[in-house]
């Protein structure tokens, strides 16, 4: 009783915080969530102070709010303030991290199937210059990466294994505390992209033992586009140079020298949108007041009950993955192309969206798949939205 009691989330409030539930259905939240309120108000002020004082006077005024943001986030993740880097989105906090780890040629890089797009580019151009190499852990009855298989994997020569935790194109949720205690009985860093994770679940780096977490702001955090983040486990932070430096990330200390920060704000630069960190800190302390237990609580009900829907529909096929799933619902019609049904859904102003092979394509290669419809919900969303939503899908089927 008391457990369920505290999971309970006040989603009415939260609908009313949101300007956006009265104009659309939004279950586009994997892309991108609706701010609420006080998220925009934050943004907003910020630059209107901007255009009222100055840019660098502004920065000056709020620099207890920017401050703020890191001890936020640190207690997103269970953290400390030092071990976090503010970064102008996920990709790029998540190359600050890859491309600072020393590799050569023989280095082994352990990835899964799921592995984002952009992450197994940044793999091929590493690979390419230096000779190290990526192996693919396939993947175990549920679709999700192999511990087994990647138990196996390890020698001497892997330096890095580098997962997704919850893929973009399905429901996925990779088994990130099992990779981490590989990780670390192999002494082996461990990045984690965390972009769609975060936000929609707890995530604490300590348990999942990983040396370093990349994530963004506007998708499940429900913050500014433009903004994301990047943890570096404290420890590691010193062997870790990152590919490019600035007056933010180190000192010039002398005409022929310069000495690299030791805390993880060496991953940053110097220029960066402050309003967009503000609003930022604000979204991220709005999701921890309703309790990251309580939405995933809610997210996973919604989710579950759209794809019990979903499965019920003729013409639909869910194609998602994983032992545990989350709020991400990703299916194909029969048919017709999801671009096709993107489209007259928008029309009825009911925003998803459509993953394509690109974003993930050793795993869409392997199922046959070119794009897959992406419906992602969240804790503002409704009981009632999925039932409109899957009335609606129904009439274009």
């Amino acid at each position: 009783m008391g457990k369920s009691r505290d999971l309970r989330l006040n989603w009415q409030r939260a609908r009313q915080d949101t300007p956006g539930c009265e104009t659309v259905l939004h279950f586009n939240n994997a892309g991108a969530a609706l701010m609420p309120q006080l998220v925009l108000d934050a943004v907003v002020g910020h630059l209107q102070l901007e255009a009222q004082i100055g840019g660098y006077e502004a920065a000056a005024q709020q620099v207890e709010a920017v401050e703020r943001v890191y001890d936020a986030v640190a207690t997103l993740l269970g953290c400390q303030r030092q071990e976090i880097a503010l970064i102008e989105n996920a990709t790029r906090a998540w190359d600050m991290g890859f491309y600072s780890v020393p590799l050569k040629k023989g280095d082994r890089i352990l990835t899964g199937v799921s592995e984002y797009g952009s992450n197994f580019i940044a793999f091929l151009q590493v690979a390419r210059k230096t000779g190290a190499t990526i192996e693919v852990i396939p993947n175990d009855e549920f679709g999700q990466i192999s511990i087994p298989k990647l138990r196996q994997a390890i020698d001497e020569r892997v330096k890095l294994i580098a997962i997704t935790h919850v893929a973009t194109n399905g429901g996925l949720v990779n088994p990130a505390v099992d990779v981490g205690n590989v990780a670390k009985d192999a002494g082996i860093l461990y990045l984690l992209d965390a972009c769609q994770s975060v936000g929609q679940m707890p995530i604490n780096v300590n348990e999942i033992g990983c040396d370093m977490l990349s994530a963004t702001g506007r998708k499940y955090l429900r913050g500014p586009r433009g903004t994301g983040f990047l943890y570096v486990r404290e420890g590691v932070i010193e062997q870790l140079e990152p590919p490019f430096l600035d007056m933010q990330a180190a000192e010039w200390a002398s005409k022929d020298t310069f000495r690299i920060r030791a805390d993880a704000r060496r991953f940053e630069n110097w220029e960066t949108n402050y309003a967009g960190k503000i609003g930022l800190g604000v979204a991220v302390d709005y999701a921890l007041s309703w309790g990251l237990a309580a939405i995933e609580h809610r997210i996973r009900h919604l989710a579950d009950r759209l794809r019990d829907q979903l499965s019920d529909m003729d013409g639909v096929k869910l194609q998602d993955l994983g032992q545990k799933k989350c709020g991400i619902v990703s299916f194909t019609v029969e048919e017709k192309e999801p671009s096709e049904i993107k489209q007259l859904l928008s029309e009825k102003k009911i925003n998803l969206s459509v993953s394509s092979a690109q974003g993930t394509r050793l795993d869409m290669d392997a199922r046959g798949l070119t794009s897959v419809l992406r419906a992602s919900v969240h804790y503002y969303n409704t009981e009632a939205e999925v039932e409109r939503f899957c009335t609606t899908l129904a009439s274009l089927v």
